[in-house]
């Protein structure tokens, strides 16, 4: 290279390195610039409205807009702290199309019409509904019970149990705080024809929206419909299994009697609907919580109800499949 070809090159990087060095000066002139303008705005806005903002603040039991700003804070953090949650549902669902499910299982539930929205609801059936309470409470436990198997002996798609007071009260205590959950149902998985990893059938699972209603005094209602049919109609699905628990004579016999019925027009069989009462009673602490997995399938639910991050698919249903107690 000659002489002067190196002086031109050098030249250049010297006016270069000098036009760098000028442009960031200016640009943290600039920005020091907008950074004070915007402390400018900021005081000058809170001082034309200084006044304004202390009626406010005053009007809200403050005594100053120092003390409104705090409170608004909090407020603003705890909405943050709300938008941040995830959608347990949102998952489950991307769940169940990660799966296929809605094509490759020939035994899916199949999502019906909706409840109709103008429709006056049933009046709920309390105990007295099924067994005449002054007539029973004269008799023994044993007898009640025995009266209370029989009503439901030779009814189709019925279920029922006796179940101890001291063990409702300990679900009660759950589905007041997560009244709402979700439970896997095993499903067969048909090969899909698309499918070019042949794979062939399999074992997966189908999702049910579980939700408590007290609807009267001494009378709870636990209702089963599909995920799928849930985010279809929301509070319009229709269930497909409802539980009825009666505590009349929780305090008297030391027992709640439940009854429950599974809808003729789903895909939903009677041992379908027993499997996901067993692990309604096992999340919601009736079998205890003294164990390793008894205390995770109730920290799970609330994990669910609360939309917390630690909620997974994969827990539930391992969780929801394991024997361990």
């Amino acid at each position: 290279m000659s002489i002067l070809a190196r002086n031109v090159a050098r030249l250049t990087r010297t006016q270069t390195r000098k036009a760098s060095a000028i442009s960031l000066t200016k640009f943290i002139q600039q920005q020091q610039q907008l950074q004070r303008s915007k402390n400018y705005s900021t005081e000058a806005l809170e001082q034309r409205y200084h006044e304004k903002l202390l009626q406010k603040a005053r009007a809200q039991g403050f005594e100053s807009v120092e003390h409104l700003k705090e409170n608004l804070k909090a407020d603003i953090e705890g909405k943050k702290r709300a938008l941040n949650k995830i959608d347990p549902l949102q998952e489950l669902v991307e769940y169940e199309q990660g799966m296929k499910m809605a094509n490759n299982n020939a035994k899916m539930t199949e999502p019906r019409g909706p409840v109709d929205a103008n429709a006056t609801p049933a009046p709920f059936k309390t105990l007295d509904s099924f067994l005449k309470l002054e007539k029973i409470q004269d008799l023994s436990r044993q007898e009640v019970e025995f009266l209370w198997r029989a009503r439901w002996a030779s009814q189709e798609n019925a279920m029922n149990a006796v179940v101890p007071t001291a063990v409702f009260d300990q679900m009660s205590k759950h589905f007041k705080s997560a009244p709402t959950f979700v439970l896997p149902l095993p499903r067969d998985i048909k090969a899909d024809e698309s499918d070019l990893n042949g794979s062939g059938d399999g074992q997966g699972v189908e999702l049910h929206y579980i939700q408590w209603q007290v609807v009267g005094p001494q009378t709870v209602h636990c209702i089963m419909t599909s995920l799928a049919e849930y985010k279809l109609h929301k509070e319009y699905a229709k269930p497909h299994t409802t539980f009825q628990f009666h505590s009349e004579l929780a305090k008297d016999k030391q027992i709640v009697l439940m009854n429950g019925h599974v809808e003729k027009d789903v895909n939903i069989s009677l041992q379908d609907a027993q499997l996901l009462l067993l692990n309604v009673q096992r999340f919601y602490g009736a079998t205890g919580e003294e164990t390793v997995p008894s205390k995770q399938r109730i920290k799970l639910l609330h994990d669910f109800a609360s939309g917390s991050s630690d909620f997974t698919v994969e827990k539930l249903i391992s969780l929801a499949q394991s024997m361990d107690t």
